[in-house]
């Protein structure tokens, strides 16, 4: 049994086994009623809380990630309860949830391949609300990122960096950590539809199969995390000059 399985009992039954480590997928974490409430109270925030990005459009709760620490702020109760479930699978070491980002993706819309970086405990949690999406993972531009051709050295395309995808289904949990989430960059192409490929390596779990079509929908996802690093408003209040 790997590390991974053996430090999270309750995600066991979920691991991916034909993905790196690790990565666990739970379809229907949550209930219909749940996701409505949830959809209901997303778009029942203030105007304020939203920022439209290329791509995109998010909620930040929790506080704002920084390098030198997060200022901590309370996540509202429709968040702290799922902050709660998710982090009562031990998917944070034993902590719990202090952020969640709430991502809203219409149909064509996308992220380029990113990682999350080191702000986070080396784990990403997400719930998936109204739609489907594909996940996309790529090897990093810097390993093995030339190759060789009639006009010498070239970078290597997106599509050729491309490792496998992840197929999010509504309701779903999503977690991952170790090399899923330090040594591979993910994102969700702009696209409409998304054609299943052998690729998907959860389909095994899903109810499409490989060839199958999708038409996405507006999709919203809770991107729940742990920030380890975070100052005491009290502190930075009394150092001001």
């Amino acid at each position: 049994m790997s590390e991974a399985c053996s430090g999270l009992p309750a995600l066991e039954p979920f691991l991916l086994k034909q993905c790196p480590p690790a990565a666990y997928y739970i379809p229907n974490f949550i209930t219909e009623e749940e996701e409505a409430h949830l959809l209901q109270q997303v778009y029942g925030a203030p105007k304020p809380k939203w920022t439209q990005l290329s791509g995109r459009r998010l909620q930040n709760w929790g506080g704002l990630p920084h390098p030198k620490g997060m200022v901590l702020e309370n996540l509202p109760p429709w968040l702290q309860s799922y902050a709660n479930k998710v982090s009562s699978l031990g998917a944070f070491g034993g902590e719990v949830a202090n952020h969640v980002l709430v991502n809203e993706y219409r149909p064509g819309e996308g992220i380029m391949p990113h990682e999350d970086g080191p702000l986070y405990f080396p784990t990403v949690t997400t719930i998936n609300l109204g739609s489907h999406t594909l996940l996309d993972f790529y090897h990093p531009i810097s390993r093995g990122q030339h190759m060789e051709d009639d006009q010498g050295p070239a970078l290597q395309t997106e599509e050729q960096r491309h490792t496998l995808s992840l197929l999010l289904e509504p309701r779903s949990l999503l977690v991952l950590r170790e090399d899923m989430y330090v040594r591979y960059l993910h994102g969700i192409r702009f696209v409409t539809e998304d054609l299943l490929t052998e690729k998907v390596a959860n389909l095994g779990t899903c109810g499409s199969k490989v060839g199958d079509t999708l038409l996405r929908g507006t999709r919203v996802s809770l991107t729940i995390r742990h920030v380890p690093k975070v100052l005491k408003t009290s502190i930075m209040l009394g150092r001001r000059k």
